[in-house]
C-alpha cells in the first residue's frame, strides 16, 4: 500500500451503543445535571470556590512565559500525526504489545492467524487500567515489579483480515474468531525489570498470568447465589466465567487488584431485550436486541433468550491477587451493578477503606462503597473478603456547594419491597434503578474517580455529554453540549490533614477545570496562564505523582481541530492550580489510559488503545501501523513506559 499521509486528519469514531444514555432521570424536568448546577455556582460564588484559584491569580512575571506552574517539562504542541510523541528530553519505550508472549508456551504473534489458544497466552487487546505493583509485595521497588494491565475490548476490523472497516465488522466474526475475541478480553499479569535503564517482560515470570471471558471467577458479596444471578450452566448463581470489559480500575491497600467492568451490555442480544421479562432491567442497562458482537450467535450464554440471567453476572468490580497466579478472582456484589468505570480506595482516618467509583454513561452517578471493618495492616488473610461488607453510597452535588452521600440500604427510604426490592442483593443487582429513586445528581459521564493521596481530595473526570443540548434540564447552562468534559473535586471533611474522613456522609464539591478550548469552546475555563497547547478535552483517567499534582488522560480529542488525545498535567493547589500543560500525545485514533508513576516516580506508564480506531480504518488499510510501522503488521495496542534523559523523577 502507498505511504500513510502522517498530516492527514481523521473523522472521529461515532458514539456506540456502550454510551447509550439510559437514565431516564435525564428528562424529569427539575432533575438537574452536575454542570447546570455548577454552572450557577460559578456565576454567583466563583469568590468563594475551586475556580477562585484559577480566575483572581496575579499575573506572572513576564520572564515566566509558561505561568506559574512547578512542572519542570517544556510543554508540547498540540499535534495529529500517526506517531506518538512526548516533552523534550523524555522517551518512550514501548514496553509490550498486542500479542507478545505473557505466558511460557505462548506461540510467536502471527496477525494472520489469531486464535483463541494462542490469545489465551498472549498479551490481550485494547489495554486500558496499568498499575505497577512492587517486587516483592510490600517493597517500594522500582526496578522490579507486576504490570498489571486491562483489555477492555476488541476491535474486530483491526483484529482479522477481510471483515471490513468499523465497529459493525464485529457482527461478521465467525466462532474462531469470536472466541479469540473472548480469549483476547481480560486481563494480563506480567514480570517486569529495568536494566540499563530500560523496561522489559520477564520471559515466563513465574507470576504472569492471564484472565480472560473463560477464567472461572467467583461471584462474593450479597448478591452471591440469588436468583437473578443463576443461569443454565451455574444453577448455585456463584460461579461465572470470566470478565468483560474491564477499563480501569485500582488496587487495595492489602495488595490485590480491583478491575472494573464497564460496557458489559455490548456483547449480548436477543429478543428478550424487548419482550423478556427484565426488559426494563436491560433498557436500564443500555442492553439491546443487537449486540455490538457476534457472540450472541455462537455462545448460548450471551443470547438472551437462552440466558437471560448472564448480563446480571457483569457490572461488577472483580478482586483478585496479582502476587498469587493460583488466586480465583471474585466479583464484589457488594460495590453495586453498573458500568464501572474504576474502583480506587483511600483509607479513611478510622482506618475504613473506602472505594470511590463512577458509572461511566451520560447521566449516571458517582459512587463510593465503605468497608464495614477497618483493614487489617499485617494481615492479608484478614482482609480477604473485607469488601463484602460494607455500605455503598451515591453522590449528591447541591447547589450550595454540599455533597451527599446517599445510602443505598435496602429498607430505607425508597429501597423497600413496596418499589421491587425484596432485599439488598435486588438493590445492588438494580443499583442504577436504586440510585434514581435515591434523587442522585446525574453527571455527564463520570469515568475515573481517584483520591490525591496527599491531600484526600477526590478528582472525578466527566468525559462529555453532548446529549444535554436541547433538555429542559440545561435551559440555564451555557455548556448544555458538553463536548469536552470537566473535571469535579469532591472533598470530604478533614481534607488537607491527616484525619481525612471518608466515611462521612457530607462534604463539599467544587470545579477544578472546564475542558475545551477557551475562547471557543463556550465555558471552557482554566488557569489563565494556560497556553494554546495547555487546554485539554474529554478528560478519562488520572493519577498523582509524589508531589500531589495530578495527571489527566484524555479519550475523544477534536481531531478536527488536529489534536489527538494525550496527557496533560497540573498543579492541584497553589498559584499553578489548573495550568495544565501537555506532556504526551497519541498516534492518531487512540486513547490514552491507565497513567501509572512507579513508587520513585522516575517512570509513568501509559496504556495506549484501540490506535488507528477512526471511520475506514481496517486490517488491511489502518490509518496508523503503531507502533511496529511494518508493511503488514495492524497497529497494536500497547503499554508504553516514559522516562527522563539520563534519569530522573517525571515532571520535577
Amino acid at each position: 500500500m502507498p505511504p500513510l499521509d502522517e498530516s492527514a486528519p481523521f473523522e472521529p469514531a461515532p458514539v456506540e451503543i456502550e454510551d447509550i444514555g439510559s437514565n431516564p432521570a435525564r428528562l424529569v424536568a427539575g432533575r438537574e445535571t452536575l454542570a447546570e448546577i455548577a454552572e450557577r455556582r460559578l456565576s454567583r460564588r466563583t469568590a468563594l470556590l475551586g475556580l477562585a484559584a484559577l480566575t483572581q491569580l496575579p499575573a506572572a512575571p513576564a520572564a515566566e512565559s509558561d505561568g506559574p506552574s512547578s512542572l519542570g517539562f517544556t510543554e508540547l504542541s498540540h499535534r495529529l500525526s500517526q506517531r506518538d510523541a512526548v516533552a523534550p528530553g523524555h522517551e518512550i519505550q514501548t514496553v509490550i504489545r498486542w500479542g507478545d508472549p505473557v505466558l511460557a508456551d505462548a506461540p510467536a504473534f502471527d496477525p494472520q492467524a489469531v486464535t483463541a489458544a494462542a490469545q489465551a497466552q498472549q498479551f490481550g487487546y485494547n489495554n486500558d487500567y496499568v498499575d505497577y505493583l512492587p517486587l516483592p509485595h510490600g517493597s517500594q521497588n522500582s526496578e522490579h515489579g507486576l504490570l498489571v494491565v486491562n483489555h477492555e475490548y476488541t476491535n474486530t476490523n483491526m483484529m482479522f483480515p477481510g471483515l471490513g472497516a468499523g465497529r459493525s465488522a464485529a457482527l461478521k466474526a465467525s466462532a474462531a474468531q469470536a472466541a479469540a475475541e473472548m480469549a483476547a478480553h481480560g486481563m494480563s499479569v506480567v514480570e517486569l525489570r529495568r536494566e540499563g535503564g530500560r523496561w522489559s517482560p520477564v520471559a515466563a515470570g513465574r507470576l504472569n498470568r492471564r484472565i480472560t471471558a473463560e477464567t472461572p471467577i467467583r461471584i462474593g458479596g450479597p448478591a452471591a447465589g440469588h436468583e437473578r444471578l443463576r443461569t443454565n450452566a451455574d444453577p448455585t448463581g456463584t460461579q461465572v466465567l470470566g470478565t468483560l470489559n474491564n477499563c480501569s480500575g485500582g488496587n487495595t491497600p492489602w495488595g490485590t487488584v480491583l478491575t472494573a467492568e464497564e460496557n458489559f451490555n455490548v456483547y449480548f442480544g436477543g429478543a428478550a431485550a424487548t419482550t423478556g421479562e427484565q426488559k426494563d432491567h436491560y433498557r436500564r442497562y443500555g442492553i439491546l436486541s443487537e449486540s455490538l458482537y457476534s457472540w450472541s450467535r455462537h455462545t448460548d450464554r450471551f443470547n438472551l433468550d437462552k440466558e437471560p440471567n448472564e448480563p446480571n453476572r457483569f457490572g461488577w468490580v472483580v478482586e483478585f491477587d496479582p502476587y498469587d497466579p493460583t488466586s480465583v478472582p471474585v466479583k464484589r456484589t457488594a460495590l453495586g451493578h453498573f458500568k464501572h468505570e474504576c474502583c480506587n480506595h483511600a483509607i479513611s482516618a478510622d482506618g475504613r477503606v473506602a472505594i470511590y467509583m463512577g458509572d461511566d454513561e451520560r447521566f449516571e452517578y458517582i459512587y463510593k462503597f465503605v468497608t464495614a471493618r477497618r483493614w487489617h495492616p499485617t494481615d492479608r488473610a484478614a482482609n480477604r473478603d473485607l469488601l463484602d461488607e460494607g455500605t455503598l453510597f451515591v453522590a449528591r452535588c447541591l447547589d450550595d456547594g454540599r455533597l451527599e452521600w446517599l445510602p443505598l440500604v435496602h429498607g430505607e427510604g425508597p429501597l423497600t419491597a413496596a418499589n421491587g426490592f425484596a432485599s439488598q442483593a435486588e438493590v445492588l443487582i438494580e443499583t442504577r434503578r436504586a440510585a434514581d429513586l435515591l434523587g442522585a445528581t446525574p453527571m455527564d459521564r463520570p469515568e475515573d474517580v481517584e483520591p490525591n493521596p496527599l491531600t484526600g481530595r477526590i478528582y472525578a473526570m466527566l468525559t462529555n455529554n453532548t446529549a444535554r443540548g436541547g433538555q429542559r434540564l440545561d435551559r440555564a447552562n451555557p455548556r448544555a453540549a458538553n463536548a469536552h468534559g470537566h473535571v469535579v473535586e469532591l472533598i470530604p471533611p478533614g481534607a488537607g490533614t491527616s484525619q481525612v474522613d471518608h466515611v462521612a456522609p457530607v462534604g463539599r464539591w467544587e470545579i477544578f477545570l472546564l475542558a475545551g478550548k477557551p475562547g471557543v469552546d463556550a465555558g471552557a475555563r482554566y488557569h489563565r496562564a494556560t497556553s494554546d497547547q495547555g487546554w485539554l478535552s474529554c478528560p478519562d483517567n488520572c493519577t498523582f505523582d509524589r508531589k500531589g499534582r495530578i495527571w489527566i488522560a484524555t479519550d475523544g480529542a477534536p481531531s478536527a481541530a488536529g489534536v489527538a488525545d494525550g496527557l496533560y498535567a497540573a498543579d492541584t493547589a497553589g498559584y499553578g492550580r489548573g495550568l495544565t500543560r501537555l506532556f504526551y500525545q497519541a498516534p492518531t485514533g487512540a486513547e490514552v489510559c491507565g497513567p501509572c508513576f512507579t513508587p520513585d516516580g522516575e517512570t509513568i506508564f501509559l496504556a495506549i488503545q484501540h490506535p488507528g480506531e477512526e471511520a475506514g480504518s481496517s486490517f488491511e488499510r489502518p490509518t496508523t501501523r503503531w507502533p511496529d510501522f511494518q508493511p503488514g503488521m495492524p497497529p497494536r495496542p500497547s503499554v508504553i513506559a516514559i522516562t527522563r534523559k539520563g534519569g530522573g523523577e517525571i515532571g520535577s
